[in-house]
């Protein structure tokens, strides 16, 4: 065993000096920067693949806010899948794929839609799945007894105005404002159904200009997935339902089983972006980034609730393996960003993070308690809170197993 000459440092540890600026207000200040080369992001935040802090509502809050959200691994790829898609549908131009109803269906069941689905129409399609009209919850709300199915209530496709998918943005609000309508569904050229332009969404757009997106308007959303053989199934189904990057999910990314699952996405899907770790030294940086990876996360054990540290008695003080890395990407010869995972417990850890190389950082703790987190809030001595929990802990493994079993447990029976 050798001692490393230097001291290891991390965020407690140092202060930043002030240096002369040109910045007038903090208005001014431009905080963009990149999660991969092709991603670009308002703020440098991610949200950990944590069960209690990211499902899809995390995940459309953290994108609206110019971050980025990653979804947890730890479910049923179908229920991963179905989450990947609702931050999909959360926000975009043109709806892929809205949700219809047949012409002979009940009001009820095009309400009982409506209210599972939370949107305020649906497309209705005859058997071949043409567009034979639209049904709005404006339609239903005062629907007579005596109407009884879709067919009576709906807006038959002869009053419909419709648009073709290569319509702008300015062109479908025009649309909208001269018609006084709220949707368009956009037809191909042989009349099929390919989507779905809303107002609500149009409002959206010009609301949020900082809003993470990717080139169809929807929000971006990245999804983690574990390093067996069996994984690349799972990445297969997020990719097909939309997700923007990967995130290998492991406590020491600098293992040969995460390098070769790796290599093996990105023989397979070379177009789709990687982010591979959690490593805290120069040479598994360096590793990673000649593997193929996008982007590195860096951190072995400095979150708030993590005890890797002292049970296995591995890690680096976060200032230091942050460092370490960007000089282990450097000997790669590659330009890839970090992500500092872990440790981050106020604004200036941030910006010390930012600092050291990284051009982005993780954070799960800070995020746990809010309401947009995963789980029902409890109630402790009176206050209201939310339980946070590694994803090694006794409470998470139980839940995992019950889950794989087909069973359910409540967070506050874990914790």
């Amino acid at each position: 065993m050798q001692i490393r000459p230097d001291k290891g440092l991390t965020f407690d540890d140092v202060l930043l000096v002030p240096r002369r600026s040109s910045i007038a207000s903090r208005q001014d200040v431009n905080t963009s920067t990149r999660l991969t080369d092709s991603i670009q992001l308002k703020i440098p935040i991610l949200s950990a693949n944590m069960d209690t802090v990211t499902e899809a509502k995390m995940a459309i809050a953290m994108a609206r806010a110019g971050g980025i959200g990653i979804l947890h691994r730890f479910m049923t790829v179908e229920q991963q899948v179905r989450e990947v898609k609702a931050v999909k549908r959360a926000q975009g131009f043109i709806i892929e794929h809205p949700y219809n109803v047949g012409p002979d269906a009940s009001v009820e069941q095009a309400r009982g839609l409506m209210d599972r689905y939370k949107v305020g129409a649906l497309i209705v399609v005859d058997a071949a799945g043409k567009l034979i009209g639209l049904v709005s919850q404006r339609d239903l709300m005062l629907a007579p007894v005596s109407m009884e199915s879709v067919r009576q209530a709906m807006t038959p496709r002869a009053r419909l105005v419709t648009v073709q998918p290569d319509v702008s943005v300015e062109q479908a609000r025009e649309l909208l404002y001269q018609h006084r309508i709220e949707k368009l569904p956009v037809l191909d050229g042989g009349g099929n159904l390919v989507g779905l332009i809303t107002a609500h969404d149009l409002i959206k757009l010009d609301q949020s200009p900082d809003v993470t997106t990717d080139s169809k308007g929807r929000l971006r959303v990245g999804a983690a997935i574990g390093v067996t053989a069996h994984e690349r199934e799972r990445a297969a189904s997020l990719l097909e339902a939309g997700a923007d990057v990967l995130v290998l999910d492991i406590a020491h990314g600098h293992a040969d089983h995460c390098i070769n699952l790796l290599k093996i996405l990105r023989a397979e899907f070379p177009k789709v972006r990687i982010v591979a770790g959690n490593v805290a030294s120069r040479e598994g940086a360096r590793e990673l980034a000649e593997a193929g990876a996008d982007a590195i996360k860096v951190g072995i054990g400095p979150g708030s609730i993590c005890t890797t540290r002292i049970v296995t008695g591995f890690g680096v003080p976060q200032l230091t393996a942050v460092m370490d890395s960007a000089a282990g990407v450097r000997d790669s010869g590659r330009d890839i960003p970090l992500i500092a995972d872990g440790g981050i417990r106020s604004p200036g850890d941030l910006v010390k993070a930012l600092a050291a190389g990284a051009e982005t950082a993780m954070i799960g703790g800070l995020f746990a308690g809010c309401e947009e987190a995963p789980g029902s809030p409890v109630l402790r001595d009176g206050k209201k809170m939310k339980v946070v929990r590694g994803m090694a802990s006794l409470g998470a493994t139980m839940d995992r197993r019950m889950s794989e079993r087909g069973e359910d447990e409540s967070a506050e029976d874990q914790e």
